[in-house]
Formats: structure tokens, C-alpha cells, sequence
């Protein structure tokens, strides 16, 4: 009995955890900053509760490179529309069709992600299962 008390006690903190990093589109991004980027991935970080791409995207202006983040959604519902663990590596060149942060940091809601199109295979473009989509607007 102990040892059961223990387990859902433990478990209870994982889920506390998840409940409380979860957010709604809103409070993070705007609607009404579309933006697309052009990059090559950096990183995946395929977790809950949201999975997060980065890419460094050259300013064609100044000539500056920055390291944008890309919130998608989770891995379950991203797996539901086609993607796997090893669907981008890093290196892949992508576009990033989103929403900028409210807070003026260089982090992006994604709505799809399209691998660029290289030698005779075309681009495939990939939904992003993007929070704006869920209701949470």
C-alpha cells in the first residue's frame, strides 16, 4: 500500500509539472504578426508539452544570423499528421510559416513547416498542429 501511495504521489508532481508549463496561443504570440522564415534546423527538442524546432535565419539586410525558436505542437498530435522523431535533422533547410512572440524575443508559434525542396524531390509541407488551430485564441 505504501509503495502505491508513492507512485501516485510521484505521479501527480510529473503531471502538476506539464499542467503548469502549458500555455495558450495568446499569451505568447500574435495573430496579427504573420511571419515567415527561411533557415537551417539547429535543433529539435521533441518533448512535452510542445515539441520546439530552432533555426538559424540569415537577415538578407544585415547580414546578421539569428537562432529563431519554433513552437510546434506535441509530439502525439504532431504524429498524428505525419511527422517522426527523425523527420528534421539538423542541417535541414526549412520555411516557417507562423506567428511572431509578443514579447519581441526571436521565437515563433509555427503553423507549418515546409522542407525546402532539394535536387528533383519537392518540398513537403508539414501541418505544425499549432495552437491557434485548437481554439485557444
Amino acid at each position: 500500500m505504501k509503495h502505491l501511495f508513492i507512485i501516485l504521489l510521484a505521479g501527480s508532481f510529473l503531471f502538476a509539472g506539464n499542467l503548469s508549463a502549458h500555455h495558450s496561443f495568446v499569451a505568447e504570440f500574435d495573430s496579427n504578426k504573420p511571419v515567415q522564415l527561411n533557415g537551417i534546423v539547429t535543433k529539435v527538442e521533441w518533448t512535452n508539452p510542445h515539441v520546439w524546432i530552432y533555426l538559424n535565419v540569415k537577415n538578407d539586410e544585415t547580414g546578421e544570423t539569428v537562432n529563431w525558436g519554433a513552437e510546434l505542437g506535441p509530439p502525439h498530435g504532431l504524429q498524428r499528421r505525419g511527422w517522426r522523431r527523425n523527420t528534421l535533422s539538423i542541417g535541414t533547410p526549412i520555411n516557417v510559416d507562423g506567428f511572431l512572440a509578443r514579447n519581441g524575443t526571436p521565437r515563433v508559434n509555427a503553423r507549418s513547416i515546409t522542407l525546402q525542396a532539394t535536387g528533383a524531390s519537392p518540398g513537403q509541407t508539414l501541418d505544425a498542429d499549432s495552437s491557434i488551430g485548437s481554439g485557444q485564441q
